[in-house]
Protein backbone atom coordinates (compact mmCIF):
# COMPACT_ATOMS: atom_id res chain seq x y z
CA UNK A 1 0.00 0.00 0.00
CA UNK A 2 2.23 2.78 -1.29
CA UNK A 3 1.99 6.54 -0.96
CA UNK A 4 2.42 7.28 -4.67
CA UNK A 5 -0.82 8.12 -6.49
CA UNK A 6 -1.75 5.95 -9.49
CA UNK A 7 -4.31 7.88 -11.50
CA UNK A 8 -6.75 5.92 -13.60
CA UNK A 9 -9.83 6.64 -15.71
CA UNK A 10 -12.72 4.41 -16.77
CA UNK A 11 -16.43 4.67 -17.59
CA UNK A 12 -18.97 3.76 -14.92
CA UNK A 13 -20.55 0.33 -15.66
CA UNK A 14 -23.88 1.60 -14.33
CA UNK A 15 -24.42 5.11 -15.67
CA UNK A 16 -21.51 5.58 -18.09
CA UNK A 17 -20.11 8.64 -16.31
CA UNK A 18 -16.34 9.06 -16.38
CA UNK A 19 -14.62 7.80 -13.23
CA UNK A 20 -11.31 9.42 -12.35
CA UNK A 21 -9.54 7.93 -9.37
CA UNK A 22 -6.48 6.41 -7.77
CA UNK A 23 -6.08 2.70 -8.44
CA UNK A 24 -4.68 2.22 -4.92
CA UNK A 25 -8.20 2.80 -3.66
CA UNK A 26 -11.67 1.56 -4.54
CA UNK A 27 -12.89 2.98 -7.86
CA UNK A 28 -16.44 4.28 -7.59
CA UNK A 29 -18.86 6.57 -9.35
CA UNK A 30 -19.76 9.85 -7.67
CA UNK A 31 -22.73 10.28 -10.03
CA UNK A 32 -24.63 7.07 -9.16
CA UNK A 33 -22.65 5.61 -6.20
CA UNK A 34 -21.66 2.50 -8.14
CA UNK A 35 -19.16 0.47 -6.07
CA UNK A 36 -19.16 3.07 -3.29
CA UNK A 37 -19.27 0.30 -0.67
CA UNK A 38 -18.13 -3.00 -2.19
CA UNK A 39 -17.15 -4.57 1.11
CA UNK A 40 -19.50 -7.12 2.64
CA UNK A 41 -20.79 -6.06 6.08
CA UNK A 42 -19.02 -7.79 8.95
CA UNK A 43 -21.20 -9.86 11.30
CA UNK A 44 -21.54 -8.51 14.83
CA UNK A 45 -19.79 -10.43 17.59
CA UNK A 46 -22.88 -11.09 19.68
CA UNK A 47 -26.30 -10.00 20.81
CA UNK A 48 -25.03 -7.44 23.32
CA UNK A 49 -22.76 -5.79 20.75
CA UNK A 50 -25.61 -5.66 18.23
CA UNK A 51 -27.81 -4.02 20.86
CA UNK A 52 -25.13 -1.46 21.74
CA UNK A 53 -24.53 -0.48 18.12
CA UNK A 54 -28.25 -0.28 17.34
CA UNK A 55 -28.91 1.93 20.36
CA UNK A 56 -25.96 4.19 19.56
CA UNK A 57 -27.24 4.62 15.99
CA UNK A 58 -30.84 5.27 17.01
CA UNK A 59 -30.00 7.71 19.77
CA UNK A 60 -27.44 9.37 17.51
CA UNK A 61 -30.09 10.00 14.85
CA UNK A 62 -32.56 11.28 17.47
CA UNK A 63 -30.11 13.71 19.02
CA UNK A 64 -28.95 14.96 15.62
CA UNK A 65 -32.60 15.61 14.67
CA UNK A 66 -32.99 17.62 17.88
CA UNK A 67 -29.91 19.70 17.07
CA UNK A 68 -31.08 20.32 13.51
CA UNK A 69 -34.34 21.67 14.97
CA UNK A 70 -32.42 24.14 17.11
CA UNK A 71 -32.08 22.25 20.39
CA UNK A 72 -28.58 21.96 21.82
CA UNK A 73 -27.83 18.88 23.93
CA UNK A 74 -26.56 19.66 27.40
CA UNK A 75 -24.95 17.42 29.99
CA UNK A 76 -27.59 16.41 32.48
CA UNK A 77 -28.38 13.66 34.91
CA UNK A 78 -31.76 12.37 33.73
CA UNK A 79 -33.94 9.57 35.04
CA UNK A 80 -32.08 6.95 33.01
CA UNK A 81 -28.77 8.00 34.55
CA UNK A 82 -30.24 7.79 38.05
CA UNK A 83 -31.70 4.35 37.32
CA UNK A 84 -28.36 3.18 35.86
CA UNK A 85 -26.55 4.32 38.99
CA UNK A 86 -29.12 2.57 41.20
CA UNK A 87 -28.76 -0.65 39.19
CA UNK A 88 -24.96 -0.41 39.36
CA UNK A 89 -25.11 0.07 43.13
CA UNK A 90 -27.35 -3.00 43.36
CA UNK A 91 -24.75 -5.03 41.45
CA UNK A 92 -22.02 -3.84 43.80
CA UNK A 93 -24.33 -4.59 46.73
CA UNK A 94 -24.54 -8.21 45.59
CA UNK A 95 -20.74 -8.37 45.49
CA UNK A 96 -20.62 -6.96 49.02
CA UNK A 97 -23.23 -9.51 50.11
CA UNK A 98 -21.02 -12.31 48.77
CA UNK A 99 -18.09 -10.96 50.78
CA UNK A 100 -20.17 -10.68 53.97
CA UNK A 101 -21.57 -14.19 53.49
CA UNK A 102 -18.04 -15.51 52.94
CA UNK A 103 -16.76 -13.94 56.16
CA UNK A 104 -19.80 -15.25 58.05
CA UNK A 105 -19.21 -18.81 56.83
CA UNK A 106 -15.54 -18.66 57.83
CA UNK A 107 -16.04 -17.29 61.37
CA UNK A 108 -19.35 -18.93 62.28
CA UNK A 109 -17.71 -22.23 63.28
CA UNK A 110 -19.99 -24.47 61.20
CA UNK A 111 -17.24 -26.86 60.22
CA UNK A 112 -14.71 -27.38 57.44
CA UNK A 113 -17.29 -27.43 54.64
CA UNK A 114 -18.60 -24.02 55.70
CA UNK A 115 -15.06 -22.63 55.83
CA UNK A 116 -14.33 -23.88 52.31
CA UNK A 117 -17.62 -22.42 51.06
CA UNK A 118 -16.80 -19.13 52.77
CA UNK A 119 -13.37 -18.96 51.16
CA UNK A 120 -14.90 -19.62 47.74
CA UNK A 121 -17.39 -16.79 48.29
CA UNK A 122 -14.58 -14.44 49.34
CA UNK A 123 -12.56 -15.30 46.23
CA UNK A 124 -15.59 -14.67 44.00
CA UNK A 125 -16.28 -11.36 45.74
CA UNK A 126 -12.64 -10.36 45.31
CA UNK A 127 -12.73 -11.13 41.58
CA UNK A 128 -15.94 -9.14 41.11
CA UNK A 129 -14.96 -6.19 43.34
CA UNK A 130 -14.49 -2.77 41.66
CA UNK A 131 -10.87 -2.18 40.69
CA UNK A 132 -8.89 1.02 40.91
CA UNK A 133 -6.97 1.65 37.70
CA UNK A 134 -3.19 1.51 37.64
CA UNK A 135 -0.52 2.92 35.39
CA UNK A 136 0.42 0.24 32.85
CA UNK A 137 3.85 -1.33 33.00
CA UNK A 138 3.85 -2.65 29.42
CA UNK A 139 3.58 0.66 27.55
CA UNK A 140 5.51 3.94 27.66
CA UNK A 141 4.23 6.26 30.41
CA UNK A 142 5.02 9.97 30.29
CA UNK A 143 4.89 12.27 33.31
CA UNK A 144 5.16 16.05 33.21
CA UNK A 145 8.93 16.02 33.58
CA UNK A 146 9.25 13.67 30.60
CA UNK A 147 7.25 15.81 28.16
CA UNK A 148 6.74 19.36 29.44
CA UNK A 149 5.64 20.77 26.08
CA UNK A 150 3.08 18.02 25.49
CA UNK A 151 1.69 18.50 28.99
CA UNK A 152 1.64 22.26 28.40
CA UNK A 153 -0.49 21.73 25.29
CA UNK A 154 -2.82 19.32 27.12
CA UNK A 155 -3.07 21.83 29.96
CA UNK A 156 -3.96 24.65 27.56
CA UNK A 157 -6.69 22.51 25.99
CA UNK A 158 -8.00 21.58 29.46
CA UNK A 159 -8.16 25.24 30.52
CA UNK A 160 -10.09 26.13 27.37
CA UNK A 161 -12.64 23.47 28.40
CA UNK A 162 -12.80 24.59 32.01
CA UNK A 163 -11.41 21.36 33.43
CA UNK A 164 -8.20 20.03 34.98
CA UNK A 165 -5.35 18.55 32.98
CA UNK A 166 -4.06 14.98 33.22
CA UNK A 167 -1.39 13.58 35.54
CA UNK A 168 0.06 11.01 33.13
CA UNK A 169 0.03 10.12 29.44
CA UNK A 170 0.32 6.58 28.11
CA UNK A 171 1.49 6.08 24.53
CA UNK A 172 0.51 2.83 22.80
CA UNK A 173 -0.07 1.25 19.40
CA UNK A 174 -3.84 1.59 19.24
CA UNK A 175 -5.54 3.62 16.51
CA UNK A 176 -7.49 5.44 19.19
CA UNK A 177 -7.33 7.75 22.18
CA UNK A 178 -9.10 7.72 25.53
CA UNK A 179 -9.15 9.12 29.05
CA UNK A 180 -9.54 7.30 32.33
CA UNK A 181 -8.41 7.53 35.96
CA UNK A 182 -5.90 5.63 38.05
CA UNK A 183 -5.05 5.30 41.72
CA UNK A 184 -7.12 5.82 44.85
CA UNK A 185 -7.06 9.59 44.33
CA UNK A 186 -8.60 9.27 40.86
CA UNK A 187 -5.69 10.84 39.00
CA UNK A 188 -6.38 11.53 35.33
CA UNK A 189 -4.77 9.49 32.57
CA UNK A 190 -4.70 10.19 28.83
CA UNK A 191 -4.03 7.29 26.46
CA UNK A 192 -2.68 8.33 23.05
CA UNK A 193 -2.59 5.81 20.24
CA UNK A 194 0.52 6.75 18.29
CA UNK A 195 -0.76 5.52 14.87
CA UNK A 196 -3.73 7.90 15.15
CA UNK A 197 -1.65 10.77 16.54
CA UNK A 198 0.87 10.47 13.70
CA UNK A 199 -1.68 10.81 10.87
CA UNK A 200 -3.35 13.92 12.33
CA UNK A 201 -2.42 17.52 11.60
CA UNK A 202 -1.40 19.67 14.59
CA UNK A 203 -4.88 21.24 14.65
CA UNK A 204 -6.58 17.83 14.46
CA UNK A 205 -4.43 16.66 17.37
CA UNK A 206 -5.77 19.54 19.43
CA UNK A 207 -9.29 18.51 18.39
CA UNK A 208 -8.53 14.96 19.55
CA UNK A 209 -7.27 16.23 22.91
CA UNK A 210 -10.32 18.48 23.22
CA UNK A 211 -12.70 15.60 22.55
CA UNK A 212 -11.07 13.31 25.10
CA UNK A 213 -10.70 15.91 27.87
CA UNK A 214 -14.30 17.02 27.30
CA UNK A 215 -15.43 13.66 28.70
CA UNK A 216 -14.37 14.91 32.14
CA UNK A 217 -16.91 17.73 31.88
CA UNK A 218 -19.95 16.37 30.02
CA UNK A 219 -21.49 13.93 32.50
CA UNK A 220 -20.78 10.61 30.75
CA UNK A 221 -21.69 8.00 33.38
CA UNK A 222 -20.65 4.94 31.35
CA UNK A 223 -16.98 5.16 32.27
CA UNK A 224 -17.48 6.34 35.83
CA UNK A 225 -16.38 4.34 38.83
CA UNK A 226 -19.86 3.16 39.84
CA UNK A 227 -21.45 2.29 36.47
CA UNK A 228 -18.27 1.35 34.62
CA UNK A 229 -17.19 -1.17 37.24
CA UNK A 230 -20.72 -2.60 37.43
CA UNK A 231 -20.59 -3.30 33.68
CA UNK A 232 -17.27 -5.08 34.25
CA UNK A 233 -18.77 -7.18 37.07
CA UNK A 234 -21.79 -8.20 34.99
CA UNK A 235 -19.55 -8.98 32.02
CA UNK A 236 -17.46 -11.27 34.22
CA UNK A 237 -20.60 -13.05 35.42
CA UNK A 238 -21.85 -13.41 31.85
CA UNK A 239 -18.50 -14.82 30.71
CA UNK A 240 -18.27 -17.21 33.67
CA UNK A 241 -21.76 -18.57 33.02
CA UNK A 242 -21.17 -19.31 29.33
CA UNK A 243 -22.07 -22.89 28.28
CA UNK A 244 -19.25 -25.44 28.43
CA UNK A 245 -18.22 -26.56 24.92
CA UNK A 246 -18.54 -30.23 23.95
CA UNK A 247 -20.14 -31.11 27.28
CA UNK A 248 -20.24 -34.50 28.92
CA UNK A 249 -23.44 -35.73 30.56
CA UNK A 250 -22.55 -33.99 33.83
CA UNK A 251 -21.50 -30.82 32.03
CA UNK A 252 -24.78 -30.80 30.11
CA UNK A 253 -26.56 -30.67 33.46
CA UNK A 254 -24.29 -27.81 34.55
CA UNK A 255 -25.06 -25.96 31.31
CA UNK A 256 -28.76 -26.40 31.99
CA UNK A 257 -28.33 -24.92 35.47
CA UNK A 258 -26.50 -21.95 33.94
CA UNK A 259 -29.31 -21.02 31.53
CA UNK A 260 -31.50 -18.98 33.88
CA UNK A 261 -28.66 -17.14 35.71
CA UNK A 262 -26.98 -16.34 32.37
CA UNK A 263 -30.22 -14.97 30.93
CA UNK A 264 -30.71 -12.88 34.06
CA UNK A 265 -27.18 -11.46 33.91
CA UNK A 266 -27.47 -10.74 30.19
CA UNK A 267 -30.78 -9.00 30.82
CA UNK A 268 -29.17 -6.80 33.47
CA UNK A 269 -26.29 -6.00 31.13
CA UNK A 270 -28.65 -5.05 28.31
CA UNK A 271 -30.72 -2.94 30.70
CA UNK A 272 -27.62 -1.10 31.89
CA UNK A 273 -26.59 -0.50 28.26
CA UNK A 274 -30.05 0.86 27.42
CA UNK A 275 -30.09 3.15 30.45
CA UNK A 276 -26.70 4.66 29.63
CA UNK A 277 -26.79 4.67 25.81
CA UNK A 278 -28.60 7.97 25.23
CA UNK A 279 -26.52 9.81 27.82
CA UNK A 280 -23.38 8.27 26.33
CA UNK A 281 -24.29 9.35 22.79
CA UNK A 282 -25.12 12.83 24.08
CA UNK A 283 -21.71 12.90 25.78
CA UNK A 284 -19.98 12.05 22.50
CA UNK A 285 -21.79 14.82 20.62
CA UNK A 286 -20.96 17.28 23.39
CA UNK A 287 -17.32 16.19 23.33
CA UNK A 288 -17.21 16.74 19.55
CA UNK A 289 -18.71 20.23 19.86
CA UNK A 290 -16.24 21.14 22.60
CA UNK A 291 -13.43 19.78 20.42
CA UNK A 292 -14.59 22.12 17.64
CA UNK A 293 -14.62 25.10 20.01
CA UNK A 294 -11.11 24.19 21.11
CA UNK A 295 -9.47 23.45 17.74
CA UNK A 296 -12.03 24.88 15.22
CA UNK A 297 -14.87 23.22 13.34
CA UNK A 298 -12.56 22.53 10.41
CA UNK A 299 -10.09 20.60 12.59
CA UNK A 300 -12.85 18.61 14.33
CA UNK A 301 -14.39 17.66 10.96
CA UNK A 302 -10.94 16.69 9.72
CA UNK A 303 -10.58 14.41 12.73
CA UNK A 304 -13.85 12.69 11.81
CA UNK A 305 -12.55 12.08 8.28
CA UNK A 306 -9.32 10.59 9.63
CA UNK A 307 -11.34 8.18 11.74
CA UNK A 308 -12.89 6.84 8.54
CA UNK A 309 -9.51 5.57 7.29
CA UNK A 310 -8.47 3.79 10.50
CA UNK A 311 -9.27 0.44 8.90
CA UNK A 312 -6.83 1.02 6.05
CA UNK A 313 -4.25 2.25 8.56
CA UNK A 314 -4.72 -1.01 10.46
CA UNK A 315 -4.21 -3.00 7.25
CA UNK A 316 -1.00 -1.09 6.53
CA UNK A 317 0.34 -1.71 10.05
CA UNK A 318 -0.45 -5.42 9.88
CA UNK A 319 1.23 -5.65 6.49
CA UNK A 320 4.38 -4.00 7.83
CA UNK A 321 4.39 -6.31 10.87
CA UNK A 322 4.17 -9.32 8.55
CA UNK A 323 7.04 -7.98 6.45
CA UNK A 324 9.13 -7.46 9.58
CA UNK A 325 8.41 -11.04 10.70
CA UNK A 326 9.49 -12.42 7.32
CA UNK A 327 12.65 -10.34 7.48
CA UNK A 328 13.89 -12.22 10.55
CA UNK A 329 15.94 -10.87 13.45
CA UNK A 330 17.70 -7.52 13.12
CA UNK A 331 20.34 -5.65 15.07
CA UNK A 332 19.21 -3.03 17.59
CA UNK A 333 20.23 -0.22 15.24
CA UNK A 334 18.40 -1.77 12.28
CA UNK A 335 15.28 -2.35 14.38
CA UNK A 336 15.29 1.29 15.53
CA UNK A 337 15.71 2.52 11.94
CA UNK A 338 12.88 0.26 10.75
CA UNK A 339 10.66 1.58 13.56
CA UNK A 340 11.25 5.16 12.50
CA UNK A 341 10.55 4.22 8.87
CA UNK A 342 7.15 2.88 9.94
CA UNK A 343 5.92 6.32 11.01
CA UNK A 344 7.25 7.94 7.85
CA UNK A 345 5.43 5.34 5.77
CA UNK A 346 2.22 5.83 7.74
CA UNK A 347 2.21 9.63 7.56
CA UNK A 348 3.10 9.60 3.85
CA UNK A 349 0.23 7.22 3.17
CA UNK A 350 -2.26 9.31 5.15
CA UNK A 351 -1.12 12.48 3.37
CA UNK A 352 -1.60 10.78 0.00
CA UNK A 353 -5.23 9.76 0.56
CA UNK A 354 -7.18 11.81 -2.00
CA UNK A 355 -10.37 13.70 -1.26
CA UNK A 356 -12.45 11.38 -3.46
CA UNK A 357 -11.49 8.46 -1.18
CA UNK A 358 -12.61 10.42 1.89
CA UNK A 359 -15.87 11.20 0.10
CA UNK A 360 -16.34 7.51 -0.71
CA UNK A 361 -15.66 6.59 2.91
CA UNK A 362 -18.20 9.19 4.06
CA UNK A 363 -20.88 7.83 1.73
CA UNK A 364 -20.07 4.21 2.57
CA UNK A 365 -20.00 5.05 6.27
CA UNK A 366 -23.46 6.61 6.01
CA UNK A 367 -24.74 3.45 4.31
CA UNK A 368 -23.40 0.95 6.81
CA UNK A 369 -23.24 3.19 9.87
CA UNK A 370 -19.47 3.25 10.46
CA UNK A 371 -18.76 3.60 14.17
CA UNK A 372 -15.51 3.95 16.09
CA UNK A 373 -16.87 1.35 18.51
CA UNK A 374 -20.19 0.07 19.85
CA UNK A 375 -20.80 3.08 22.10
CA UNK A 376 -20.06 5.95 19.69
CA UNK A 377 -22.75 7.27 17.34
CA UNK A 378 -22.00 6.67 13.65
CA UNK A 379 -19.16 8.85 12.38
CA UNK A 380 -21.21 10.44 9.60
CA UNK A 381 -23.75 11.62 12.21
CA UNK A 382 -20.97 13.07 14.35
CA UNK A 383 -19.61 14.88 11.30
CA UNK A 384 -23.07 16.21 10.41
CA UNK A 385 -23.51 17.44 13.97
CA UNK A 386 -20.28 19.44 13.73
CA UNK A 387 -21.51 21.11 10.54
CA UNK A 388 -24.76 22.32 12.17
CA UNK A 389 -24.68 26.09 12.60
CA UNK A 390 -21.88 28.54 11.93
CA UNK A 391 -18.28 27.24 11.96
CA UNK A 392 -16.30 28.24 15.04
CA UNK A 393 -12.69 29.37 15.24
CA UNK A 394 -10.00 27.72 17.34
CA UNK A 395 -9.46 28.68 20.97
CA UNK A 396 -6.14 26.83 20.96
CA UNK A 397 -3.97 27.35 17.88
CA UNK A 398 -0.97 25.06 17.21
CA UNK A 399 2.41 26.74 17.34
CA UNK A 400 5.11 25.33 15.07
CA UNK A 401 7.98 25.58 17.63
CA UNK A 402 5.90 23.79 20.27
CA UNK A 403 4.83 21.13 17.76
CA UNK A 404 8.48 20.43 16.92
CA UNK A 405 9.42 20.17 20.61
CA UNK A 406 6.55 17.73 21.22
CA UNK A 407 7.85 15.56 18.37
CA UNK A 408 11.23 15.40 20.12
CA UNK A 409 9.62 14.59 23.48
CA UNK A 410 7.71 11.69 21.94
CA UNK A 411 10.70 10.36 19.98
CA UNK A 412 11.68 7.60 22.41
CA UNK A 413 8.09 6.51 23.02
CA UNK A 414 7.16 6.49 19.33
CA UNK A 415 10.21 4.36 18.51
CA UNK A 416 9.32 1.90 21.26
CA UNK A 417 5.70 1.70 20.10
CA UNK A 418 6.77 1.17 16.48
CA UNK A 419 9.16 -1.62 17.47
CA UNK A 420 6.39 -3.36 19.39
CA UNK A 421 3.96 -2.96 16.50
CA UNK A 422 6.45 -4.53 14.12
CA UNK A 423 7.24 -7.31 16.57
CA UNK A 424 3.85 -8.10 18.10
CA UNK A 425 1.28 -6.47 15.80
CA UNK A 426 -1.72 -4.40 16.88
CA UNK A 427 -2.64 -6.77 19.71
CA UNK A 428 0.40 -6.04 21.88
Amino acid sequence: MGAVARETTQPCPECGAEIRGDSRFTLWCAACDWNVDPKEPQPEAGRLERAERALARRHGEQLLTEMLSGNTPRPRRDASAVMATALALTVHGLTLALAVAGVWCVVAGWGAAAVVAGLVLLVVAWVLAPRVGRLPDDRPVLLRADAPELFALVGEVARSLGTRSVHAIVVDGSINASVTTYGLRGRRLLVLGMPLWEVLTPAERIALLGHELAHYTNGDTRNGLVVGTAVRTLSLWHHSLRPLPHPSAVEMAVNALYVVPRLLVRGLLELLVRLTSRAGVRAEYLADRLAARTASTEAAVGLMDRLLITETIEILLRSEANRAALGGSRSTREAAARADELWGLLTAYAASVPEHEYERQRRAGARRGHQVDTTHPPTHLRRACLLVGEPVAAAVVPQAPQTERIVKELAVARTEVARRLLRDGLGY
